[in-house]
């Protein structure tokens, strides 16, 4: 292993949040990240669902770091 890689590895952090889903009247998969604030996204399919929550959470603790 390269030492940037020995480099990204151990600076990368393991987080879990509680999401919540919720289906809205239009038939779109809405989910919430409440413990981040305005943390939230939304998809046709719970298939699209699960990278978008991913990233919104990613760029939520970005923004929350920069703050």
């Amino acid at each position: 292993m390269t030492d940037k890689k020995q480099k990204e590895s151990t600076s990368m952090a393991t987080h879990r949040f509680n999401v919540l889903i919720e289906k809205d009247p239009d038939g779109f998969y809405v989910a919430t990240v409440p413990s981040l604030k305005s943390c939230y996204t939304q998809a046709r399919t719970l298939e699209e669902l699960m990278p978008r929550v991913r990233e919104v959470i990613e760029l939520c603790l970005e923004v929350g770091q920069s703050e």
